[in-house]
């Protein structure tokens, strides 16, 4: 009777264990897909809300660009990863380019990873990164983690725009030699134009101009009003899908699953014990904070701040060739005017901490306060290259 209790219930646990694996289908919140359906903040819903409002000629296409409509005007791809466009699709675009047609890419930010043939097509190669600026912002908190950069060349859309609000991320390169860069800041280019035969190419870096998060800031929104005042505007989303798995295949693996916790705990549950069980041990370990302390006293006790000042130095250098590629065999001054250039970090800052460090080094002693100091000034330095710290010295 017992057993035939026991074998009832974990029957009614499977079965539940079962309907739950069938059933269960949650959509991931916040997708970053940039699609015209996503209403998140990375998504396009607003864009294309704020056009077909405004009474522009917008539309969707859902299926291969081989089927694009004749009658399109401008063909926007923002940044596709679900599926790659194949060989005959770009074919299909170049052809529709040359006939006087307008192709707006909003390149991937992992280039070689999902559109290899239209990459390879347009030669995009990454760019450095962007420095931060708030310009034209109300508040430093009104896009965080985005950069405003400037249009250099006002063709095209561009014309009469100035500003445009951006992901501080990378740039992109196109490294076709009639390819024009029109927007861009420091020495990183976010939208780059080529003409090809009757029509025009725009390459921009990543699909931030887009996204419903930023499309009403500076003059994000009037340059895609630009565009599709040229006539109809076509946004791509076949190529966000990705191919839909077998219905039932989720379901099952989740009940096999459950069946296997299940039998493992009535496994468990009936089996022969090794032993009484024995009262856990506690364990009480030190804290970080104590590791700290005896680490901090152990350096005063070898007095060696003075062998530690150049490695200060050294990280600092290996870090701003991992982020900005400037060479760590490259002259203080040198390195010093590319980081102002590339990273928009004043020239100044690096010099006089390295004149600080030099400094100690030509003493015969060095204090703890003073070693503490020179390194307070490398940490902010280290601390805003990689965009954690603002450039206001604390």
């Amino acid at each position: 009777m017992k057993n035939a209790r026991t074998l009832i219930v974990f029957g009614v646990l499977i079965a539940i264990a079962l309907a739950m694996g069938l059933s269960t289908r949650a959509d991931a919140p916040d997708s970053p897909v940039p699609s015209v359906e996503n209403t998140g903040p990375q998504g396009a819903r607003a864009l294309y809300l704020f056009l077909q409002e405004g009474g522009r000629a917008v539309s969707t296409h859902l299926a291969s660009l081989e089927s694009l409509a004749a009658d399109t005007r401008t063909l926007v791809l923002a940044s596709p990863i679900g599926s790659p466009v194949t060989d005959e699709e770009v074919r299909k675009v170049e052809h529709f380019v040359e006939q006087g047609g307008t192709l707006v890419y909003l390149s991937t930010r992992e280039l070689g990873m999902h559109q290899a043939a239209l990459e390879k097509w347009l030669r995009l190669e990454p760019g450095p990164l962007l420095p931060a600026s708030e310009r034209g912002l109300s508040t430093d908190l009104a896009d965080a983690g985005g950069t405003t950069v400037d249009v250099w060349l006002g063709a095209g859309p561009l014309r009469g725009l100035s500003t445009l609000r951006v992901s501080q991320d990378r740039g992109i390169l196109m490294e076709h030699p009639d390819a024009i860069p029109l927007a861009g800041l420091g020495g990183a280019v976010t939208v780059w134009r080529r003409a090809l035969g009757q029509g025009e190419i725009y390459v921009l870096a990543g699909a931030d101009l887009l996204e419903n998060r930023r499309i009403e800031l500076l003059d994000n929104a009037r340059f895609w009003n630009a565009l599709a005042a040229r006539g109809p505007l076509v946004i791509d989303e076949h190529h966000h899908q990705l191919a839909p798995p077998p219905p039932l295949s989720r379901g099952i693996w989740v009940f096999v699953a459950q069946v296997l916790v299940v039998s493992g705990l009535y496994a468990f549950s009936r089996g022969t014990r090794f032993g009484a069980p024995r009262p856990q041990r506690e364990e009480k370990h030190r804290s970080a904070l104590e590791y700290v302390r005896s680490m901090g006293w152990l350096m005063r006790r070898a007095k060696v701040e003075k062998s530690l000042l150049p490695e200060l130095d050294t990280s600092l250098r290996q870090q701003l060739q991992e982020r900005l590629g400037i060479s760590p065999t490259l002259a203080d001054a040198e390195a010093a005017r590319l980081l102002e250039q590339d990273g928009g970090i004043p020239a100044s800052h690096y010099l006089d901490a390295k004149a600080e460090l030099n400094r100690l080094l030509g003493q015969a002693t060095v204090k703890p306060s003073d070693y503490a100091r020179v390194a307070r000034l490398y940490a902010h330095l280290e601390r805003t290259v990689a965009g954690r710290q603002s450039l206001n010295r604390s």
